[in-house]
């Protein structure tokens, strides 16, 4: 038998057997200190009694003020106050020669609350007394008074003003302590009854099963939980969005390059080489490898001489474009890096074939050098969407932004113009909620720039139309996360994960 087994066994039998010949237990604290058994025992054993109906209890609670260690200095010695009261003379002491004779914590205390008492005068010269005699150490005579009534908090007859400045100079600590008071229970007998748990074969056979008395089947008692993989909310928010998307008729664009290159993150959207966001405190840049070694030298060529001197009708940026920039790596830092690369592909091909319509989505991580807070990590999900055919307009855009986001629950829309490096005319998307009573921003739009598109080699009448926006803020309204790190990282509670209801984007819709 195990040791914690074998002492709560001897807890049971002293619980038994009092109640044989008493009515009840007051105190389990009490009867355990006089049966010099562990009290922790004897409450281990108390609730396993009781679950079998042999005793029933109810728990009890004492409170009992304890002096700290401090409080029992003072006890014994006296308060600081008090010390520092008898250790200025009649004529009077220099503070210098006064902190001589304490330590710099409790002359510090003393001096503060011989003040506050009105003891003490403290000249620019001497400290001397206000007062010639005081007869009684109010702090020392509690701290005794406590010491010797600390059964019970009930028991010791001083004010609450009294225990709350005790309190605050933390001389003082309450001490909850939870105990049982016990009766018989129905089932009670003076020893207990070995049941038996399971019904076996051999005592079928040997028809042992009809003397012997069985444990009570607890009907109501909860079943081990069943462990399964969950999905994240995050994961349902991409499914269902996905979803739209192939309802819509888009193709996936491949995502699994989190490493990009400074030219198709940056340089191949006509986004100059000396824009904040290429700043190393915006962009994870990698150290090794630190540049990249293949890319198309003849679109490169194309994306410097558009950035230098400009054509297509633009003037470009007017700036030395240097390929050394264009070749560093990176942490992509919007999925757009993708659409870059379909885009020039999709160019390449209409120089084998007759161009044809696509439709593209992703939705993917992607990284930024940001300060992590509330609302912000250096890592997020980015959902991005494009269209490239012939005559695309701003029109078409509106329309698109709509049917999507009347798919995802949300009918009333507003645009507002906008700014990006790589799209003009550009929008800012902000949708209605009616939980906040207000238009939100949910999203950023336009159509790409021809100095982006012509490079590729795609023909001058065709368009590309775009949007994106973020997994993390849609998902955190759904669910009612106030917090992305509540959402997405190391703090992230597993109950969430098995306990979120479904995503009903794309199910409903007011």
């Amino acid at each position: 038998m195990a040791d914690s087994d074998h002492r709560r066994a001897i807890a049971e039998d002293a619980v038994l057997r009092h109640l044989q010949n008493h009515h009840e237990i007051a105190d389990s604290l009490l009867f355990a200190a006089q049966a010099k058994l562990n009290p922790d025992d004897i409450a281990n054993a108390i609730k396993s009694l009781t679950g079998h109906r042999y005793v029933d209890s109810q728990e009890i609670t004492k409170e009992t003020w304890l002096l700290t260690e401090e409080g029992k200095t003072y006890a014994v010695h006296g308060s600081p106050e008090m010390q520092l009261f008898l250790s200025i003379p009649q004529e009077g002491i220099t503070k210098d020669e006064l902190q001589k004779k304490f330590d710099a914590s409790s002359f510090k205390i003393a001096c503060a609350q011989a003040a506050k008492n009105r003891w003490v005068d403290f000249g620019k010269q001497l400290v001397t007394r206000k007062i010639q005699h005081v007869d009684n150490d109010k702090v020392q005579t509690l701290l005794l008074r406590i010491q010797d009534g600390k059964d019970n908090v009930s028991t010791i007859d001083i004010s609450q003003d009294d225990i709350k400045a005790l309190t605050k100079r933390k001389l003082i600590s309450l001490q909850v302590k939870k105990g049982f008071s016990v009766t018989r229970g129905p089932n009670y007998a003076p020893q207990r009854k070995k049941v038996a748990t399971d019904l076996t074969r051999d005592m079928l056979q040997s028809g042992d099963w009809k003397n012997l008395e069985f444990k009570e089947f607890n009907l109501n008692a909860k079943g081990a939980p069943t462990e399964g993989g969950c999905l994240h909310p995050l994961l349902k928010v991409r499914k269902q969005l996905k979803d739209i998307f192939l309802q819509m008729g888009f193709a996936e664009m491949p995502t699994n390059n989190y490493v990009e290159s400074s030219f198709w993150n940056f340089d191949a959207l006509f986004q100059p080489q000396q824009h904040p966001a290429r700043d190393s405190h915006d962009t994870f840049f990698l150290k090794v490898p630190l540049t990249t070694k293949e890319l198309p030298e003849d679109y490169v060529e194309r994306v410097k001489r558009i950035h230098e001197s400009g054509g297509h009708q633009s003037r470009g940026y007017g700036y030395d474009w240097k390929r050394e920039e264009a070749d560093k790596n990176l942490l992509r830092t919007h999925t757009t890096a993708v659409s870059s690369r379909m885009l020039y592909l999709l160019a390449q091909d209409c120089a084998q074939k007759p161009f044809a319509p696509k439709k593209y989505f992703s939705i993917d991580r992607v990284f930024r050098n940001e300060a992590v807070d509330r609302t912000h990590l250096a890592e997020f999900h980015q959902i991005e969407g494009l269209i490239c055919d012939r005559g695309l307009t701003l029109g078409d855009l509106i329309g698109v932004l709509e049917d999507f986001f009347s798919r995802l629950g949300m009918s009333d829309l507003k645009f507002k113009p906008a700014y990006n490096p790589y799209t003009e005319p550009s929008m800012e998307i902000f949708g209605y909620h009616k939980g906040f009573g207000k238009y939100v921003e949910i999203g950023n739009s336009g159509m790409f720039r021809p100095e982006m598109l012509l490079p590729m080699g795609l023909p001058e009448d065709v368009s590309v139309i775009a949007w994106g926006l973020s997994l993390e803020r849609p998902t955190m309204i759904l669910y009612g996360i106030d917090n992305i790190r509540d959402l997405f990282g190391h703090k992230v509670d597993l109950g969430l994960m098995k306990k979120n209801p479904i995503c009903r984007i794309g199910l409903e819709c007011d």
